[in-house]
């Protein structure tokens, strides 16, 4: 159950476009401070702060305090999740084109 739990909040925390730009943001450095993170963005500190805590209890940020300051840091890892996913479905779809190409090729 815990599991199930964990794929469900990645699948939720992906959801939100905000969530997928700090994603986005994350995986193009080591690790960035919130004040570094919210000039990125057209909302308060705050709001970049829940987003992150979602993210976070995703499993796909990491957190650590350097002094006063908290830096945030990608894990992809919980990603692959979603990447599985989508390959099934692209694997699917890929398929079912190919047989109606068969289709389309012999009825011309």
């Amino acid at each position: 159950m815990d599991e199930e739990k964990s794929v469900a909040d990645v699948y939720d925390a992906v959801a939100d476009p905000t969530r997928r730009r700090l994603i986005q943001l994350l995986s193009e450095v080591e690790e960035l401070p919130l004040h570094e993170i919210t000039v990125q963005f057209q909302m308060g500190r705050t709001a970049i702060s829940k987003h992150l805590t979602i993210l976070k209890d995703a499993g796909l940020v990491t957190a650590r305090k350097v002094g006063r300051e908290t830096r945030y840091r990608l894990n992809a890892e919980p990603l692959k999740e979603i990447q599985d996913w989508v390959s099934f479905y692209e694997g699917f779809w890929k398929d079912r084109l190919t047989k109606l190409n068969k289709l389309l090729e012999e009825e011309l």
